[in-house]
């Protein structure tokens, strides 16, 4: 037979992920005792997976190919049908506990029965109406094209307090705990992150999560059970209850419907179509909610390393965190007391031997030696060498020695104005210069130079100034 199904293939694919995705965040869910989550988790993608199956097997035919399929998975949706409501209800009600205390710290006795009681609504209560719903099973499933097995419910007064009543209650039950929930945050806002912080398995972030979606649970739950329940009455005659054998009467008639005639009905078709797409998207939603989270991203790099690991890809090791390199702020002018201590290289030499007392008269300007004196030996500075030949030793840190001279020993300057035209200038000799390896931001030091010259071209000086030094 021929599908006439404007659904396929969106459908099936959107029903397989809502059944693959909405199982992802369940491992570290489980790990923080998030019964509620838990739950939602499990009945929304068992139910998707169901979906999948019947979009599959019974697209474009109504075979009654699978009974015992159809037995249990109709008997589950009915659960799904209430599971859902009822997990919502969990995960509101922990919500208004944890904004409504003053610190979520709980013992494992506390743990224990906060556990039993979230499986108790959720877990329990659908099982219970499951149980109930064979009380009004006029027969044991219907067959529609491309849809696949659905429930059926004989429509008589019991059918809504043993059945239809229980998604709407729940619903409300949610929506009161998360409008209490909202309140109570508004009001200890200021203190909320204290608060969370007590929790071990509670972050801000999963809190604001599982709070949009009480948020999105009480704009859409109770609007869409009270349709659902009034959708799949309407137009359908309520008999009155009779007696068991009655209600059960030719109980294994299973009722096959082509799509043309389901679809024709309205109410129907919308009734049918919104049953088998309220799983898939429960799924997904709660999956876009938690499946981006931090803590989502952290399992899903482990997952991959740990599958990359058998084929020969591991994990790179994380680079070690280097120091920056210090920045030296360049100064010009450096105080001599905040220098590292350094000494300069030493350079030894000994004394001259047979050197005289001697007296030394030089110009500063022109090179020039004064007339009166008779020896250039720089007897003066011998206990303080020039870097050609010379030896000193000495450390910022340590005073100067003072030098030694000999009773009759003199030093001579002579400072002129002016050259004498009558005389060519002596060309200043040349000294080789040894610089001391000092870092680039020490001042650098070096002793005085001494250049020796020519006694005898300093005749004629006039008007200049002659410093002796005399030292005894």
């Amino acid at each position: 037979m021929q599908s006439t199904d404007p659904t396929y293939p969106l459908f099936p694919l959107s029903a397989f992920l809502g059944f693959v995705l909405a199982l992802v965040p369940f491992p570290w869910h489980l790990q923080a005792w998030n019964a509620g989550t838990c739950i939602f988790m499990v009945w929304a993608s068992c139910a998707s997976l169901i979906q999948f199956v019947d979009s599959l097997v019974w697209r474009g035919n109504m075979i009654n190919s699978a009974p015992v399929w159809c037995d249990i998975s109709t008997k589950f949706l009915i659960g799904a049908g209430v599971g859902i409501p009822a997990a919502s209800a969990c995960i509101s009600r922990r919500l208004y506990k944890i904004a409504s205390t003053s610190y979520v710290t709980v013992s494992a006795r506390e743990r224990r029965k906060a556990l039993c009681i979230d499986i108790a609504i959720g877990v329990g209560i659908p099982m219970i109406v499951m149980a109930l719903h064979y009380v009004v099973q006029g027969h044991r499933f219907n067959i529609l094209q491309d849809i696949g097995c659905v429930p059926t419910i004989y429509n008589t007064p019991p059918a809504y307090p043993l059945v239809y009543m229980w998604p709407p209650l729940l619903a409300c039950i949610s929506f009161v705990y998360s409008g209490l929930t909202l309140r109570a945050f508004w009001i200890r806002r200021m203190q909320f992150r204290d608060i969370i912080a007590t929790s071990k398995s509670m972050t801000v972030s999963r809190y604001f999560r599982l709070l949009l979606l009480a948020c999105i649970d009480m704009v859409f739950n109770v609007p869409l059970t009270v349709l659902n329940m009034w959708i799949n009455n309407d137009g359908v005659r309520m008999d009155q209850w009779v007696s068991w054998s009655n209600t059960h009467y030719q109980f294994s008639h299973v009722q096959q419907i082509p799509a043309f005639i389901w679809r024709s009905n309205l109410p129907f078709h919308v009734s049918a179509e919104l049953g088998r797409w309220i799983f898939p998207c429960c799924g997904l939603i709660f999956f876009m909610l938690f499946g981006f989270a931090e803590e989502a991203r952290r399992h899903y790099s482990t997952w991959f390393w740990a599958v990359a690991n058998r084929f020969g890809y591991f994990k790179p090791e994380p680079r070690a965190y280097k120091q920056p390199i210090p920045s030296f702020v360049h100064s010009k002018s450096v105080d001599a007391d905040v220098l590292p201590p350094y000494s300069l290289p030493a350079f030894v030499s000994q004394k001259r031997l047979g050197a005289k007392d001697d007296t030394l008269d030089f110009d500063l300007e022109k090179a020039i030696t004064s007339p009166t004196s008779t020896t250039t030996t720089l007897s003066t500075y011998d206990n303080y060498p020039t870097p050609l030949d010379s030896a000193f030793s000495f450390d910022l840190d340590k005073d100067l020695p003072s030098p030694t001279f000999t009773e009759t020993s003199a030093a001579h300057i002579v400072i002129s104005d002016a050259h004498p035209a009558s005389r060519p200038p002596t060309p200043q000799p040349i000294v080789p210069h040894i610089s001391p390896p000092v870092p680039a931001y020490h001042r650098p030091f070096s002793p005085p130079t001494v250049c020796p010259i020519d006694a005898t071209n300093a005749q004629g000086l006039h008007g200049g100034i002659m410093v002796t030094v005399r030292t005894e």
